[in-house]
């Protein structure tokens, strides 16, 4: 039993795929954290869009009521 595990210890077949698969989880965790960080200052910067551009629409759109009224 002891040959057993000390041949056991000494393989290094399959080595190579489980550094793979641990290098490929950790790119997985990085890309989750860098998404869930980006995604609240995104959602932000959407909302600061959406109203300069319900600001732009308002103002043009009463300047023109302005232009056509007056």
């Amino acid at each position: 039993m002891t040959k057993f595990f000390s041949k056991f210890a000494k393989d290094e077949s399959g080595a190579v795929t489980v550094d793979w698969v641990v290098l490929a989880g950790a790119v997985v965790a990085l890309a989750i954290g860098v998404v869930a960080t980006v995604e609240s200052g995104l959602g932000t910067a959407a909302t600061n869009v959406g109203l300069q551009l319900e600001g732009a629409v308002s103002s043009t759109a009463i300047g023109t009521d302005q232009d056509l009224g007056g």
